[in-house]
Formats: structure tokens, C-alpha cells, sequence
């Protein structure tokens, strides 16, 4: 797999159009903490990485095949059982990466939606790179 990332988003958008409440990924640490901002902004429900009784992520086992995994919990409406989610979009990829300065950071929709930027103080949402005058890689827009 080139591009964990966009694996990650289809998995998330196929999932929500057959409704399914939960997704299961493999797991990495850039894929949990976009994941977590994404449930911190109320995107999703909720995300949960799945460890072992000693409070370590599962690591791969040869013999069990066994291999860590991220659980995520899908936001639906109440009434209707639309996804919260209308679009999930990969913006940098690894063929055409896109970098923005802090006066270029884009506006999502009008501020509707939100960006996911990779900076050198961790991942922002396009709100916080915006307030900390920061820019960096945009990741993925979501709305």
C-alpha cells in the first residue's frame, strides 16, 4: 500500500454508505491522530487503538498473525441516519505533495469543514495552524 492515509479515508467513506456504526484499520500513529482530531471536532463518535493486557499496541505476531488496530465508531445523525461526514477528501499525496504557508491556509467550505495540516508542531486542524500562525502539509479536508 502507497498511501495509508487515503486507504484510511475510503475505508471510513465505503463504510458509511452501506451505514456500518464501526471500522476497523490497521493501525499507525499518523492514522490515530488524525483519526482523534477527527473525533475531538465531532466528526466521528469515537476511536479506540486496540492493545494487549500490558497496555502496549498489539505487534505483529507470526505465529497468531495478530496485528494492531484502530476501532472507529461512526457519527450519524439522529433522525434521519445521514453521516455527519458529506466528504472526505485526500489532499497531499505522496505523486503531488501540498505544502501552504500561514497566510495560505484554506478555508473548508466557507469554515463548514475542516483541514487536517501536518506542521512542525504536530497535526492541526486548519483552525489551530491558522491561530498559531503555522503553516505545513495539508493532509485531508473534511466536511
Amino acid at each position: 500500500m502507497t498511501d495509508p492515509i487515503a486507504d484510511m479515508l475510503t475505508r471510513i467513506r465505503n463504510a458509511q454508505m452501506v451505514k456500518k456504526n464501526e471500522v476497523i484499520l490497521p493501525y499507525s500513529k499518523l492514522k490515530i491522530n488524525i483519526l482523534e482530531i477527527l473525533a475531538k471536532e465531532g466528526w466521528l463518535e469515537a476511536v479506540e487503538k486496540n492493545e494487549d493486557l500490558a497496555g502496549k499496541p498489539v505487534r505483529k505476531n507470526a505465529a497468531l498473525g495478530r496485528f494492531a488496530t484502530i476501532k472507529i465508531k461512526l457519527n450519524y445523525s439522529k433522525n434521519d441516519q445521514r453521516p455527519k461526514i458529506s466528504k472526505l477528501e485526500r489532499i497531499s499525496k505522496p505523486g503531488r505533495r501540498v505544502y501552504v504557508d500561514k497566510d495560505n491556509i484554506p478555508y473548508i467550505l466557507n469554515g463548514n469543514g475542516m483541514a487536517v495540516i501536518s506542521t512542525s508542531k504536530g497535526l492541526l486542524t486548519d483552525k489551530e495552524a491558522r491561530r498559531q500562525k503555522i503553516g505545513g502539509e495539508v493532509l485531508c479536508a473534511i466536511y
